[in-house]
């Protein structure tokens, strides 16, 4: 499956490499929760765009939402543990993710989950990754966005100010401390044309 990606002027590196984790840049969000973000984390993140679009086995899923069942506005995949991700890089990325929060998460990034947004009509609702251990302790999410950048959106649980980061061409956001209990996030529809995204969220065991 493939959606038309207007390529960044600034991302036409001839190879996949990843820079180094060093420069992120943390921003304490309150109540324990924080986010690094590092833009342009992988060069050449278009080139991983078109290959995990065309190759990734994408499935539509359908859920119960207010007594209906409603298609889930995006496209979803997710690796486990010992599943081969869709591109060597994802794993270079997993290990120097899982190296350079050792100290903090005391815990490897284990898992792959990815989303499709195909245009400004997908989406995902306020939520927090509190499905299992998330739900109770502190942990962390790290998000690599490929493609057209959309803006990911941040809010403390109960409303209050709200958070905005565009994320596309290769960008890092980490989710961490107890962000995924007193902060929501979400990914909003736009009118605004725009271009298609896939995020590959990396969590550790028993967080999804």
């Amino acid at each position: 499956m493939s959606t038309h990606l207007q390529a960044s002027l600034f991302d036409q590196a001839d190879r996949l490499e990843l820079g180094t984790l060093a420069a992120v840049e943390r921003t304490e969000l309150g109540s324990g929760a924080w986010i690094d973000v590092l833009t342009g984390w992988l060069t050449g993140a278009d080139a991983l765009f078109e290959h995990l679009a065309a190759e990734v086995p994408w499935r539509a899923e359908r859920r119960t939402m207010y007594d209906q069942v409603v298609d889930v506005p995006r496209l979803l995949a997710f690796y486990g543990a010992f599943d081969p991700l869709p591109h060597p890089v994802l794993d270079e990325a997993r290990d120097a993710l899982s190296a350079h929060y050792a100290a903090e998460l005391g815990e490897p990034f284990t898992t792959a989950g990815l989303c499709y947004y195909r245009d400004g009509r997908d989406s995902v609702a306020w939520h927090g990754d509190r499905i299992g251990r998330g739900a109770r302790e502190d942990t962390m999410v790290a998000i690599l966005s490929v493609g057209t950048p959309r803006d990911l959106l941040l809010r403390p649980v109960g409303g209050g100010s709200t958070v905005r980061r565009p994320l596309g061409h290769g960008d890092l956001i980490v989710m961490g401390g107890s962000c995924q209990r007193t902060w929501e996030h979400c990914v909003p529809k736009t009118a605004r044309a725009t271009g298609p995204r896939i995020s590959v969220q990396f969590r550790p065991h028993g967080v999804r």
